[in-house]
């Protein structure tokens, strides 16, 4: 019988994928090697291979649970509308500030969904990719059940990546504890999807 995984061996794991996150996104995937990220754990790779048999099983894990994280909040979000019923563009708008509070914490594993995927071997990059699909399917039902008016089968995938087109590349410009927090972008953010720029009233000062 295999002996069980121990608490504190989920726990290193965890704090590994953190750190190698911040290693991929300092360095980039291709320039980080299995020594930096143990290096920058503060033990040895011998250490670091009791825990992940390469830098791309590193990297598939920490996609592997982002993206589950992702699908997560959707499916929080649709049970909390349920619950609370909520409108369809109440739903939307707050599956907004869902996801903007997510990325608020999770710039580097975000960063790397975004760029590092391709490197993955091909089943694995599919999973991933598979996932992104499915988060972009579901905002986009959240979005046409919200403006039904204004989206149909054709411009459905357009408008849907526009609002991602706002939020996903936060991390490379939005900073926790900047003039403009991730709470504030999220109202300025529903504030475009509900009025474009015409007369809308800003949120908070730039």
């Amino acid at each position: 019988m295999a002996r069980p995984i121990s608490a504190s061996h989920d726990q290193r794991r965890d704090e590994i994928l953190e750190v190698a996150a911040t290693c991929f996104a300092q360095q980039s995937y291709p320039a980080t090697s299995m020594n930096d990220i143990a290096a920058a754990c503060g033990t040895s790779k011998a250490r670091l291979y009791h825990y992940y048999s390469s830098k791309e099983a590193i990297l598939f894990d920490l996609l592997d649970r982002y993206t589950q994280k992702l699908l997560l909040i959707i499916g929080q979000a649709e049970a909390r509308a349920e619950r609370q019923a909520m409108d369809d563009r109440a739903a939307l708008h707050e599956l907004v500030r869902a996801f903007l509070s997510e990325y608020e914490t999770s710039a580097t594993r975000h960063a790397a969904l975004l760029g590092s995927t391709q490197f993955l071997a091909t089943e694995q990059r599919e999973i991933i990719l598979n996932r992104q699909r499915d988060v972009v399917a579901a905002v986009g039902r959240f979005m046409r059940r919200a403006y039904p008016a204004r989206m149909n089968a054709h411009n459905q995938m357009a408008i849907t990546m526009t609002l991602f087109g706002m939020i996903n590349w936060t991390f490379t410009w939005l900073r926790p504890g900047g003039p403009l927090s991730y709470a504030d972008f999220a109202e300025e953010v529903i504030g475009m999807l509900e009025h474009g720029l015409v007369d809308l009233p800003s949120t908070s000062a730039l």
